[in-house]
């Protein structure tokens, strides 16, 4: 095969722009500490009820007044307890899955978090007005996804 010398030229270019690009990027977020995810916290998706902090779901005060809602999502529902936080307080949100890929999303807030079966994940929230809030999934994960919703409602403590 008969390359032409300007499609050696812009072949080379390139190729050495590519090579700059990715030593730039990363060099810099190393440089800045960025790295891959790691840490996640993981357990057995077919031990989720028998697996602390899954095995007692709902709202936990804890020491220090903070408060921990452990939440499991499954097939169209998410299994809380009672939804009652108090407001002004900060709620820690401990998530999981024990069938598919759900989401978890409070509507009118920044929490928005994957339910990933075998993963643990925790959102930091403050409610600042009491009220109802919305909790719907926004991953689709079944024939009833549309049906799978919630109601959180922040009270004063």
């Amino acid at each position: 095969m008969h390359l032409h010398k300007y499609e050696k030229i812009w072949l080379a270019f390139g190729i050495i722009s590519l090579i700059v690009f990715l030593s730039v990027v990363g060099v810099s977020a190393f440089h800045q500490g960025n790295t891959p995810s790691g840490g996640h916290m993981t357990i057995d998706p077919n031990k989720v009820r028998e697996t602390a902090p899954f095995d007692q779901t709902g709202l936990h005060e804890r020491s220090d007044g903070t408060y921990e809602m452990v939440i499991i999502s499954q097939a169209f529902g998410y299994d809380a307890g009672d939804w009652k936080v108090p407001v002004g307080k900060e709620i820690t949100f401990t998530l999981t899955s024990e069938d598919v890929t759900h989401s978890f999303s409070i509507v009118g807030t920044n929490v928005n978090m994957m339910a990933i079966p075998g993963q643990v994940n925790h959102k930091k929230h403050t409610f600042k007005e009491p009220g109802k809030y919305l909790i719907i999934c926004n991953e689709y994960c079944g024939s009833g996804h549309h049906f799978m919703s919630a109601e959180i409602e922040v009270v004063e403590s």
